[in-house]
């Protein structure tokens, strides 16, 4: 009697790790994904509250644009979304779109992000 594995359980083993390996892969996209969403909503949340509790309340309006000019105690770094474009960037996932504005001073403003898992991420002004 031979010692040793048979092919059909060595193909069992391959099979069990390659099952097991792109089940790992899978879920560490679906992973990256979420992580990614996440600093999409902190981003579009942290210049929401800086316009409202910030901005707004020192001048009555709001801002035709957003920038670290005019948003000066939010984190610079939350001004660029996951793949390193600033917002207001022709292709950022990150979107300041203001409305009724009269001589760079505006009524309201929609904040706006593209997620991966989720429906977009929305954030209308207050006033």
């Amino acid at each position: 009697m031979k010692k040793g594995f048979t092919l059909i359980e060595l193909a069992a083993v391959i099979a069990i790790f390659t099952l097991a390996t792109a089940l790992f892969f899978f879920q560490k996209n679906d992973y990256d994904a979420i992580k990614r969403d996440e600093q999409r909503k902190t981003a579009i949340n942290a210049m929401f509250y800086n316009l409202e509790e910030g901005f707004y309340e020192e001048s009555s309006y709001y801002p035709e644009t957003i920038s670290e000019e005019n948003l000066k105690v939010m984190d610079p770094q939350l001004f660029t979304d996951p793949f390193g474009i600033n917002v207001g960037d022709e292709y950022s996932n990150y979107r300041y779109e203001p409305a009724d504005c009269e001589d760079s001073k505006c009524a309201s403003y929609t904040l706006r992000t593209t997620l991966e898992r989720e429906d977009d991420f929305i954030k209308k002004s207050r006033h």
